[in-house]
C-alpha cells in the first residue's frame, strides 16, 4: 500500500486521470491525500468530484477555498464569479449527492500515528496543534449540520485576522476558515495578512510565510498543504507544499508519503487548458 499526497486539482480531470495512470494507482490498496481545491477554474470539476466520490474509501481530502465557494453558491449565499467554471456542476442531476459528500469533508486531517497533518492552505502561527484541530472540527461540524447553508453566509471577510479564545462564534469560524483555506503570509506577530499573494521572498518586509514561524518543540507535526502555486513543490521545515500549478498550465504532482518516495508529476493536460 502507498499513500500519495496530491496538490490542487481544480477541475483538471484529464490531468488527474493521467497522474493516476502514471502512479499505477491500486484501487484496492493505495490511498490518496488531497490538499483541497478539487474544483473551479479548470474545465471539468464535475468529473473530478464524481471520480472522487466513486473512490471515496481510498481518498482523504480536505476542503479548500474553491470547494467552500462551490458549497456557498449551492447554498444560495454566493453567486458565480467571472472566473468560475462551476456551471456544469451546479446543473448536474446528482448535485445534491455531490454537495452532501463535499460538505462532509474535513478542513484538517491529522494522522496521530505518524504525527502528520493535511490542510489546504496552512495553520495560524497563533494556534497550537490542538487549537487547530478543535477549530477545524468546529467548522466541519457546522458544515455537516442542518443549518449549514445559513451559517456559510457568515464565512466571508478578512477580519478578524488575529486569534483569540474570546472570539464570538461567527468571527471565530471566519478566522478558522481563513487560516485553514486562505493563509499565505502573516505579519511579524502572526496575524493573517491577505494583502500579498506573491512567492516567498518577494513580500513586504513586515510579512513572512506562515510556515516560517517557529513552533514549540512539542509541536513538530509535518504539514502537507497546497493553495500556493507560486511557491510550487517545496520541502520545508516540518511542512511540504504540493501545489504545482496545474491550472496555470504547469503540472499536477503526487508525493508518496507512506512509504516515502520521490515526487511524481504529469504536465497539465491540453484539455484542461481549454
Amino acid at each position: 500500500m502507498t499513500i500519495y499526497a496530491i496538490g490542487d486539482i481544480q477541475g483538471c480531470a484529464k490531468s488527474f486521470e493521467k497522474l493516476l495512470e502514471k502512479l499505477s494507482f491500486d484501487h484496492a490498496h493505495d490511498r490518496l491525500w488531497l490538499t483541497g481545491d478539487l474544483v473551479n477554474r479548470g474545465p471539468d470539476s464535475l468529473s473530478v468530484l464524481r471520480r472522487l466520490i466513486k473512490m471515496d474509501d481510498r481518498v482523504t481530502t480536505v476542503l479548500g477555498n474553491h470547494d467552500l465557494h462551490l458549497l456557498a453558491i449551492a447554498a444560495g449565499v454566493r453567486k458565480l464569479g467571472p472566473g468560475d467554471t462551476l456551471q456544469e456542476t451546479l446543473q448536474a442531476p446528482d448535485l445534491g449527492h455531490i454537495i452532501d459528500w463535499l460538505r462532509r469533508r474535513p478542513l484538517l486531517h491529522y494522522d496521530q500515528k505518524n504525527d502528520r497533518a493535511l490542510v489546504h492552505a496552512g495553520l495560524s502561527p497563533e494556534w497550537s496543534l490542538e487549537e487547530a484541530r478543535d477549530q477545524a472540527d468546529e467548522v466541519a461540524n457546522m458544515l455537516k449540520s442542518k443549518s449549514w447553508k445559513k451559517n456559510l453566509a457568515t464565512m466571508y471577510g478578512d477580519k478578524p485576522n488575529a486569534w483569540s479564545n474570546s472570539l464570538a462564534l461567527n468571527p471565530r469560524r471566519r478566522f478558522s476558515i481563513n487560516a485553514l483555506t486562505r493563509i499565505r503570509f502573516c505579519d511579524e506577530v502572526g496575524r493573517l495578512d491577505f494583502t500579498y499573494k506573491g512567492p516567498p521572498g518577494t513580500q513586504p518586509e513586515m510579512l513572512k510565510p506562515w510556515y516560517d514561524f517557529k513552533r514549540p518543540k512539542a509541536y513538530q507535526t509535518h504539514i502537507y498543504f497546497g493553495h500556493w502555486a507560486s511557491l510550487g513543490l517545496a520541502f520545508l521545515v516540518n511542512s511540504t507544499c504540493l501545489d504545482t500549478g496545474c491550472i496555470w498550465g504547469r503540472k499536477l504532482t503526487a508525493l508518496p508519503i507512506d512509504p516515502p518516495g520521490e515526487p511524481i508529476s504529469v504536465p497539465c493536460a491540453e484539455k484542461d487548458l481549454s
